[in-house]
């Protein structure tokens, strides 16, 4: 039998949302957990994050009177995510739609405070169960400043703080074009007037969420270890009984009695395993939680537990200069590098991107995964999609954001390369090595598209959620404007990721699984550790975080109700 320093019911491994949720869970079930954190940093990619989690019938729609149907969201759920792996079969389905509203109401009941963001439809709403109205709930503004000596402990996106709510997003970046835009420019002002009289430090978003998450946590009493990296599992007659980790220099061995749950983010910042899946994506362009080095996923395969959907990630454009390098503005810290992201920016009029052969590929303003999904499917086919080429024209850069400015381009990415500008597109192709006559026959397509209102090769602004991320002033279709007053401007675009899909194939309950369908006794999985419900695609916002709470939820359900003596027998 295995020396300890310590037992305890559950051994969590990593600090994202879902670990927060498993370790208040066990605590209202009398279990003692222990959550390990390896970086400085709390909160995993939870805190990176937007912040949402995508729950059909969650009380908080049903408190707002907002009608929705279990039946419809799995319709929907199964025609825009149509891959049935080994971890997102039926089952796992069923259990996230049917957990998913008691998650919601154990956090409120928790204290956590939530909302309803406004829009947010699902992001395929031509498909049948989709909804226009958001399932999704995210955290209130937090004043992270009530963490006291933990709040420089809380992960955050690299990106100046600023006490904006998910919601807020949509009516803001068209404050040069609607009344709501300058009204939301306004609260805003006041917000960070508030902010400065007060000496209060409010975020939103993904900070928001584990802000709250971890103040819940800590007044709970929660073991929240950080600084404490994971080096291995500790496993006895085929059973995983504990972990080993480093705790200021020494080892520290843990034994589990009933469980380890895994959730210690995926690998898109590890070289060798992205190699080893052949994803067409480098670190250079990742935007995900620096703490996704995939050690502990790569320990339990060697464990022997099946894997899915390794090949995919959640995809996002990015934009990169010559050479590959970094734009004018980009910020590297030590959580780092905040890329120039541009999901919104080119779902605006007057814009769109092409390959190399000057060829539209996708649907610019639809769900960011497919976006960069389309686009290394194109560059299979031809070899000349990565990188691809936003076209941007004078209109989208005096109303709309591109990176971090509203309205205006800087010199600095003209000098430097990274933004090529000219005053035709015939030159604008000659800059860029786009072959002419393809750009403009592309281009004369597309703004035949923005005056009908109806774009003929990817329908893009027939969806809610395109829409919502378009300029309504425009018309008849808010996300088409045509190219065609100069000067023109061109921009390298990649798809960049902010996490991993793959990881560990889970049951229902998260229990791990050999290639053979046997569970690993005592180990679990949850996050982006684990591979996802919904395969390879994200049908709408917070699918993720959401699927991390509630499978560290059930996990915890799971190991309660293994009975005293036999979880006191495992050590």
């Amino acid at each position: 039998m295995s020396k300890w320093n310590e037992v305890v019911d559950i051994v969590i491994i990593g600090s994202g949302a879902g670990s927060m949720v498993a370790a208040l869970k066990a605590k209202r079930l009398g279990l003692s957990s222990v959550i390990i954190e390896k970086r400085f940093a709390v909160g995993g990619s939870t805190g990176f994050s937007g912040g949402v989690l995508w729950v059909p019938c969650n009380p908080l729609m049903k408190r707002e009177g907002v009608h929705d149907d279990l039946a419809e969201a799995r319709r929907y759920m199964d025609v825009a995510a149509p891959y049935f792996g080994p971890a997102s079969t039926s089952e796992r389905r069923n259990a996230y739609l049917n957990t998913g509203p008691e998650v919601i109401e154990f956090l409120l009941s928790e204290g956590l405070e939530l909302e309803r963001p406004a829009g947010f439809p699902d992001y395929y709403t031509t498909r049948p169960g989709a909804s226009k109205e958001t399932r999704s709930v995210t955290a209130k503004l937090f004043d992270i400043n009530k963490l006291g000596e933990w709040k420089q402990r809380l992960s955050v996106y690299p990106l100046p703080a600023m006490p904006l709510r998910i919601g807020d997003m949509a009516p803001l970046l068209l404050a040069k074009r609607t009344w709501r835009g300058r009204i939301m420019a306004l609260r805003l002002a006041a917000r960070l007037a508030h902010q400065k009289l007060t000496g209060s430090d409010y975020r939103g978003s993904g900070a928001a969420v584990q802000g709250r998450m971890l103040k819940l946590s800590l007044d709970a009493g929660i073991d929240i270890r950080p600084e404490t990296p994971f080096e291995s599992f500790v496993v006895e007659n085929d059973r995983v009984m504990g972990v080993v980790a480093r705790r200021a220099g020494r080892e520290l061995r843990i034994g589990a009695k009933r469980g380890v749950i895994i959730n210690a983010g995926g690998f898109s910042h590890d070289a060798e395993m992205r190699t080893k899946y052949g994803r067409p994506i480098s670190a250079q362009t990742s935007q995900a939680n620096p703490g996704d080095t995939g050690e502990v996923l790569s320990a339990a395969m060697k464990l022997g537990v099946a894997v899915d959907c390794m090949d995919e990630a959640i995809w996002t454009g990015v934009s990169l200069g010559q050479d590959g390098a970094l734009p004018p503005g980009v910020k590297r810290t030590e959580g780092g590098t905040a890329h120039f992201g541009h999901h919104w920016d080119i779902s605006f009029p007057h814009s769109i991107v092409v390959d190399t052969l000057g060829r539209r590929f996708a649907n610019e303003a639809g769900a960011y995964m497919e976006f960069g999904q389309r686009l290394h499917q194109r560059h299979g086919e031809n070899g000349g999609s990565v990188p691809a080429w936003a076209i941007i024209e004078s209109r989208h850069r005096k109303n709309y954001l591109w990176a971090n400015h509203f309205g205006a381009t800087p010199k600095a990415w003209i000098e430097s390369g990274y933004m090529i500008e000219a005053g035709s597109i015939m030159e604008l192709a000659a800059k860029t090595g786009i072959p002419g006559a393809n750009l403009e026959e592309t281009i004369t397509r597309f703004n035949r598209f923005a005056e009908t209102g109806r774009d003929e090769d990817y329908q893009r602004g027939d969806a809610a959620y395109d829409r919502f991320h378009g300029d309504p002033t425009v018309k008849p279709n808010p996300n088409l404007g045509a190219i065609s007053k100069p000067p023109f401007f061109a921009v390298r675009m990649f798809a960049g990721d902010v996490g991993t899909v793959g990881g560990i194939v889970t049951d229902v309950d998260g229990r791990a699984l050999r290639e053979d369908g046997t569970v690993v006794d005592g180990l679990f999985a949850t996050g982006n550790s684990a591979a996802s419900p919904l395969g390879k695609s994200y049908i709408g916002a917070g699918t993720s975080v959401a699927a991390s709470m509630i499978f560290a939820y059930r996990a915890v359900q799971a190991m309660s109700n293994m009975s005293n003596s036999s979880a006191e027998k495992t050590l």
